[in-house]
């Protein structure tokens, strides 16, 4: 599995362009890709699972999905460690840290160093960010390269018909 996916990924999918009653197609391709060459973390998952919507649901009918990868083996833990090192020296606020550390990114982050990944997400880049942790500037220090989903598509020449 070459491609993690961030909770945004699911989470704007669900909520804009392919929504589950527009784009049915995007939610199948999930179906095929996961798995293959694409996956996420248990702890994204466990992310997903606390929306009270479609979304939520469409996450718990996969709740046992292998593509749904445990963080719990010894190089993730070791480079959960890096990355909480490299967030702490990073000089951002106190409370940015403290939120970033609290939900699955840097675990996410730490998966993606541990088996060789790319992390399709919507976050960009912001070199003077202070007050917020974003996954690509903690994942440039890595060199653990990411993109978003329009990308990840084009990866697998993936195309959505009408009809």
């Amino acid at each position: 599995m070459k491609l993690l996916l961030d909770s945004n990924i699911f989470i704007e999918a669900k909520n804009r362009y392919y929504a589950f009653d527009i784009c049915p197609g995007f939610w199948e391709w999930m179906d095929n890709v996961c798995g293959t060459d694409v996956g996420t973390i248990v702890n994204v998952r466990d992310e997903l699972f606390e929306g009270k919507d479609d979304l939520a649901a469409w996450a718990k009918e996969r709740r046992d999905a292998a593509w749904f990868l445990p963080v719990d083996d010894a190089a993730t833990q070791g480079n959960f460690a890096a990355v909480v090192d490299a967030v702490a020296g990073g000089g951002y606020k106190d409370a940015a840290i403290e939120k970033f550390l609290a939900k699955a990114d840097p675990w996410l982050i730490a998966k993606a160093i541990t088996i060789g990944a790319t992390i399709i997400t919507h976050e960009v880049i912001e070199p003077h960010s202070k007050r917020r942790v974003p996954i690509p500037n903690v994942c440039q220090v890595f060199g653990v390269p990411c993109v978003n989903t329009f990308d990840a598509l084009r990866k697998f020449s993936t195309i959505f018909k009408l009809g």
